[in-house]
């Protein structure tokens, strides 16, 4: 493994927001005391230009598709600026399986693999077998190629700095390509709504071949000029140890997340004071909102987005703007409306498939093909998201159309069976889920965490809980007590899976 050349001269809208930090400002910090390590803006661009001379040194060019396989960290940080800087980047989680990534490989027409040195076994096997390029990266800004393979001659044209699969959870996952300029219009909306400056820093919790870590922490960081800490992956017993780190400002996670440190139970201090702490990726419930705020002392940021939109599309504002319990607040990166009746309205109240439009919009799925068949209304992307907007522009999210609970021609949210659920003071957590039902199609079942543990579960209290709170056809059918709700590799919750983990898809009572 050598060490790659001199710097090179790269025109890259992101090189050039690294470009624009102070040159002794720091970027990434990782570890404690003696062991703690910070890189500089400089070093991050040292970083970009080794990887580049690398890849070219391999006979790789811009449009080469390189695929990170790496455990989340700062060298993962790193190495996901270098890609997007110099070649269309896709991160993968790495705990799919060999021939998982033979089919992500497939899909993505991948180039070339880069991770570290001993990691993810399956991930280079499959490379191997598809005849990709492997290249071990280590630090400080090191680089190999320990395979050459066949696939060295991109002919495809560039245009795309990042790729990610959406989640797939009901169809096979869509491919999104998205640009240097979707991104970092992305990230620059969410570094004015938090009102980031180089005096911030960032806990990330979040992964990083996740949109929302990507662009809602690391390029929202490095557009703003500020840090980010970085830690291995997210541990609820830690969060909370962690947000006291010195100089941590700010966090954002998904409400999962949150839900699943506040149920730790923890004598440790909150630490000092964060400015801010945002949630996005899935509906805020308004106890966890209201439970954060008590427990931190600081305001929440409820913000909204998805991978199509680069991340952030609606957000409320930092004080003293006015936040609103329960909604994700007004576009921000976006403009926002609902689609009702075949036509686009902001008119308050109307309720509708949530529409956006602007710069951190994908131009297309790249695949399969038959995605954009009716993706788009009229200049519109369509989300999949039923919402309304109130008479300030502020959203409400109702749920995802498709994992809106038909029972018997009823139609329930199940973010509202969650949130009235979410206020019975023994639930640490809760999701509501279709399963199937013999007579009326589905029926309304829920999964809990509870304070005292499975065996505490009562379930005649909690529905005459529900009951003073939801209509009949919305109070849960079956209740099922869990040790911790199962989440998807991103810490979201797999709502649409739940019935099959269960074992509830094939017994409709």
């Amino acid at each position: 493994m050598a060490v790659a050349g001199a710097p090179m001269t790269i025109e890259s809208p992101i090189l050039d927001a690294l470009g624009s930090r102070p040159t002794n400002d720091t970027l990434f910090i990782e570890g404690h005391g003696e062991d703690r390590v910070t890189v500089t803006g400089v070093d991050a661009i040292r970083f970009v230009d080794a990887m580049c001379a690398a890849l070219r040194a391999a006979g790789l060019d811009e449009s080469a598709r390189v695929c990170v396989v790496m455990p989340n960290g700062r060298l993962l940080a790193l190495t996901a600026l270098a890609a997007m800087t110099v070649s269309t980047f896709a991160p993968l989680n790495p705990r799919l399986a060999e021939d998982e990534f033979m089919m992500v490989y497939s899909d993505l027409e991948a180039d070339v693999l880069v991770s570290t040195v001993d990691f993810a076994p399956a991930a280079r096997r499959a490379a191997c077998r598809r005849g990709m390029w492997v290249m071990e990266v280590a630090e400080p800004a090191c680089f190999g190629v320990v395979e050459r393979g066949t696939r060295s001659a991109c002919d495809r044209p560039p245009g795309h700095a990042l790729l990610l699969h959406t989640s797939g959870t009901t169809s096979r996952p869509k491919l999104v390509g998205l640009s240097a300029t979707n991104l970092l219009s992305s990230a620059s909306a969410v570094a004015r709504t938090l009102q980031l400056s180089p005096a911030d820093r960032c806990l990330n919790v979040m992964p990083l071949f996740h949109i929302h870590g990507l662009v809602g922490v690391l390029l929202a960081s490095v557009v703003a000029g500020s840090s980010v800490d970085v830690v291995a992956g997210f541990d609820p017993f830690a969060f909370r140890r962690q947000l006291g780190g010195p100089d941590v400002t700010w966090t954002s996670a998904v409400p999962s997340m949150y839900r699943a440190m506040l149920s730790r139970r923890s004598t440790t201090p909150a630490g000092p004071r964060l400015r801010l702490m945002r949630s996005s990726s899935a509906p805020l419930p308004p106890s966890t909102w209201c439970e954060l705020e008590e427990a931190f002392e600081c305001p929440v940021i409820n913000a909204y987005g998805m991978t199509e939109a680069s991340h952030q599309m609606t957000s409320n504002p930092t004080p003293p703007g006015e936040r609103r319990v329960g909604s994700v607040g007004r576009g921000a990166g976006a403009e926002v409306a609902v689609l009702t009746d075949g036509s686009v309205s902001i008119t308050p109240g109307d309720v509708g498939e949530i529409v956006v439009r602007g710069p951190g919009v994908m131009g297309e799925y790249l695949s399969p093909s038959s995605a954009n068949e009716g993706a788009w209304h009229r200049g519109w992307f369509r989300t999949g998201d039923l919402g309304s907007l109130d008479g300030d522009g502020y959203l409400t999210l109702h749920g995802r159309i498709k994992e809106i609970i038909n029972v018997g021609g009823e139609k329930v949210s199940p973010y509202e069976v969650e949130s009235a659920l979410l206020l019975h003071p023994s639930v640490t957590d809760a999701v509501a889920f279709a399963g199937p039902d013999r007579l009326r199609g589905e029926q309304v079942c829920l999964a809990v965490v509870l304070h005292g543990g499975v065996g505490s579960l009562d379930e005649r209290d909690l529905r005459r809980f529900m009951a003073d709170r939801l209509a009949p056809f919305k109070t849960p059918r079956r209740i099922i007590a869990l040790d911790q709700i199962p989440l998807g590799p991103t810490g979201k919750v797999q709502r649409s899976q739940l019935s099959s983990l269960l074992g509830l898809a094939d017994d409709p009572t």
